[in-house]
């Protein structure tokens, strides 16, 4: 019986990522081929060149929002995080290439600091994951201010060069989002580690009781979000030679809508990070079909939200039950039209 229930719950398993995989990828061809019929210049090779480093960029945000999503939480301190990264590697070395390296050594260690008590607060005080990460991102742009004043410094000469530059024709941005990638399937798929967090993200209380470390668990995941965070925002001053501190604010809902679009359950549980990957790409595609029908700003906001919603539907919603509800509508209203045609007695 046992062995039976295990393999319907692999069989469910693999089915939720056929699903979640199969339909990013169709929205996402589809996206293409309309972009390409409707709006020429989205497509265009010179877009797509600028279009990849920024998708990869979502994309590895978007995986680090994954991790916290899993354990069936969410963070709003991303947007700091994203912000105070990219101002570190600016600010301090001020274009000094000698300094970079200390400058990335400052930025993730930050980030291990505000994911260990964005973990603490949540994982172990069971604060609301949204009240705790709002806190944090708000202690974050207080050291965003702080350590920039404000001011937007040029990026060192060395990370622009290994950010932008391309690689067999590939922007060298896609090969970090490759390989944060594959190192995020490696633990989530081939380790003890990674199998029991997901574990935890489905059933807390089932974890608990085989002995697990749930809130350890949990509060890791905030750690590594983080650090895909800071990652993120060291492409960005790479990929932009004068970031401000207030770029981390474009991946905010984005970072969410992603995961969502890939179809990683809000409730926590199994993470589909090559579905996560590929939502990043269709709505950073998504954004440039929209600019280049001369939209404004407001409207490719709006568009994002409409995105996120269709995606909570789709994953989340009881379609079969819908179905159900609407076709018995359906009968009891042609049965009452049969009832109304007949003639009276």
């Amino acid at each position: 019986m046992a062995d039976r229930s295990s393999a319907a719950l692999t069989k469910g398993s693999r089915f939720q990522v056929s699903k979640g995989l199969l339909t990013v990828l169709v929205s996402t061809v589809v996206l293409f081929a309309l972009s390409a019929a409707i709006a020429p210049s989205s497509v265009a090779s010179t877009t797509m060149q600028s279009m990849f480093p920024f998708a990869a960029l979502l994309a590895i945000a978007g995986l680090g929002q994954m991790l916290v999503i899993q354990q069936a939480g969410i963070d709003l301190s991303v947007s700091g995080s994203v912000s105070l990264a990219a101002v570190i590697v600016t600010a301090y070395p001020t274009g000094d290439n000698s300094k970079l390296l200390p400058a990335l050594l400052m930025a993730f260690g930050v980030a291990i600091a505000i994911g260990a008590l964005n973990g603490f607060l949540i994982g172990f005080l069971k604060l609301n994951p949204i009240i705790a990460t709002l806190g944090t991102n708000s202690l974050l742009y207080g050291m965003v201010m702080e350590i920039s004043q404000g001011i937007p410094r040029k990026t060192t000469s060395n990370l622009e060069t290994i950010v932008t530059s391309n690689t067999f024709g590939v922007p060298n941005s896609v090969y970090f989002a490759a390989a944060t990638l594959l190192v995020v399937i490696f633990f989530l798929r081939k380790t003890v580690a990674g199998r029991r967090f997901e574990s935890i993200g489905a059933s807390p209380s089932v974890a608990k009781v085989a002995g697990l470390r749930v809130k350890t668990h949990q509060g890791l995941a905030y750690v590594w979000a983080q650090i895909l965070y800071t990652l993120t925002g060291v492409l960005i001053a790479g990929v932009i030679s004068n970031p401000n501190g207030f770029m981390g604010e474009a991946y905010l809902l984005p970072s969410v809508a992603v995961v969502v679009l890939g179809g990683t359950s809000l409730l926590g549980g199994r993470g589909l990070p090559t579905a996560t990957v590929l939502a990043a790409v269709f709505l950073s595609q998504l954004d440039q079909f929209v600019l280049a029908l001369g939209v404004n700003f407001a409207v490719r906001t709006l568009v994002q939200a409409v995105a996120l919603a269709i995606g909570v539907a789709i994953y989340t919603v009881d379609w079969s039950r819908v179905r159900s509800v609407i076709r018995k509508l359906l009968l009891t209203t042609s049965h009452r039209e049969n009832q109304a045609s007949l003639p009276s007695a």
